[in-house]
């Protein structure tokens, strides 16, 4: 018995070996929980802005409409800007927050070459997808931007999740399968935002707390 249970640590410290020699391991759970708390609020604030003001006409031309937005109110505007620039800056703080707790307690640099294979496959396609829907706003095509947005994160995380945690890849599948379902149902798409960059991020992060975290 002493023998076996000998051989299965044994296994166990092969395969933490492994994993930290191959991949990122230390991605926080917390850090998802707390980001997807973050984009609730963000959502909540965004929501409650815009329907003090009548600040857009949608453009009706279409059957079910293009999500188009013909005039935009410029307070609101900055608004939205300067909520989005919130909610991103708190979570790159709390990301490298609990990402550098957990990459001491794992004994894994923070900065090695996974890690920084990660954060390339994950900036490309988020880097690419954050101008495009610079354009989508410059163009006035509101409606489009949030199901934009969770296809080309979803992107980013499945090419980083090559390098991390399985969960990475399949919180990226999740939030494309919600933004090609936005993209079927425009005018919901700060419904679909909260629910790709809050609710999935808090499950996510809650899995990913209980089976690598703890």
């Amino acid at each position: 018995m002493n023998q076996t249970n000998e051989s299965l640590d044994a296994l166990k410290d092969i395969k933490s070996l492994m994993e930290r020699s191959s991949r990122f391991i230390s991605l926080s759970g917390l850090a998802g929980v707390f980001n997807g708390v973050f984009a609730l609020i963000g959502a909540a604030a965004a929501y409650w802005r815009v329907n003090l003001a009548p600040w857009a006409v949608r453009d009706t031309d279409t059957p079910f409409g293009t999500g188009r937005i013909v005039n935009i109110d410029a307070d609101v505007a900055l608004f939205l800007g300067i909520d989005a620039f919130i909610v991103l800056l708190a979570s790159i703080l709390v990301s490298y927050y609990f990402t550098k707790q957990k990459a001491s307690r794992k004994q894994q640099p923070l900065w090695g070459t996974y890690s920084r294979h990660m954060l390339i496959n994950l900036s490309i396609p988020l880097v690419t997808g954050g101008l495009f829907c610079m354009l989508l706003f410059s163009h006035g095509l509101i409606g489009l931007i949030a199901p934009t947005a969770l296809i080309f994160y979803g992107l980013s995380l499945v090419n980083a999740g090559r390098f991390s945690l399985e969960e990475i890849s399949y919180l990226g599948l999740s939030e494309i399968a919600l933004g090609l379902l936005s993209f079927m149902m425009l005018g919901y798409g700060l419904i679909f935002w909260a629910v790709g960059f809050g609710i999935l991020h808090i499950v996510y992060g809650v899995i990913m707390y209980y089976r690598h975290d703890r």
